[in-house]
């Protein structure tokens, strides 16, 4: 297990809910989408949706649509010939191709532009795509994860992001709970990372909080 799936750590009420739905969703093979305020661990949810499916022992390829310019960003994720572009020397696979098999987290998803939504939508619904420079389709068969803090439903309404993806993607649809709905976590968090940073300081002897620290987190 990698340490990102081992600091996937809550004993609250609204932790364990979550993973539950988290657990029952990881097996149906779909589409899904992850809603969540900065920092609720969207990458560690989708990194343990992965590991619960069938997909497990295949590629799970991440990419941060925030990352990255629009015309970068598409031929990031659906590859491009040899000569498409200055500088494309051979032929490159994009991050679709990598994940062939196995599954792909979108995150910051809101960021993804029109052009890359429209050739992610025919992905989703027929499982095919041109690389950036050629007219021939490439079959995958990837499970796609998007994640995102903003309104996609805001964004559709205005133009912004296509209402037929959006669909698509909430086939499921898991909210992240902040970390404000889950105080009983706080002191647990605390301890872990202490532990962990007192590991990697070669620091002996157990840590702990005062009572005025434990107070103020």
């Amino acid at each position: 297990m990698s340490n990102e799936q081992q600091e996937a750590l809550g004993r609250s009420e609204a932790f364990v809910n979550f993973q539950q739905q988290l657990s029952r969703a990881a097996k149906v093979d779909r589409p899904l989408l992850l809603l969540g305020e900065r920092g609720t661990g969207k990458e560690l949810a989708a990194r343990r949706i992965h590991y619960l499916s069938k997909r497990w022992n295949a590629p799970l390829v991440t990419l941060n649509c925030a990352a990255l310019t629009s015309s970068l960003l598409t031929s990031e994720l659906f590859g491009a010939e040899a000569g498409a572009y200055t500088g494309a020397e051979r032929r490159r696979p994009g991050r679709f191709e990598a994940a062939h098999q196995g599954s792909l987290f979108l995150d910051e998803l809101g960021h993804l532009p029109m052009e890359a939504q429209e050739k992610v939508l025919r992905v989703v619904e027929y499982g095919s795509f041109e690389r950036l420079g050629s007219t021939e389709a490439v079959h995958v068969d990837v499970r796609l994860v998007g994640a995102t803090h903003v309104d996609l439903r805001g964004l559709a309404r205005i133009g912004r992001f296509k209402e037929d993806l959006l669909d698509r993607l909430c086939f499921e649809v898991l909210h992240l709970p902040p970390l404000r709905e889950r105080r009983e976590d706080i002191m647990l968090l605390a301890q872990h990372f202490a532990h962990r940073m007192a590991r990697e300081l070669d620091r002996k002897g157990s840590c702990r909080f005062s009572p005025k620290a434990q107070a103020a987190l």
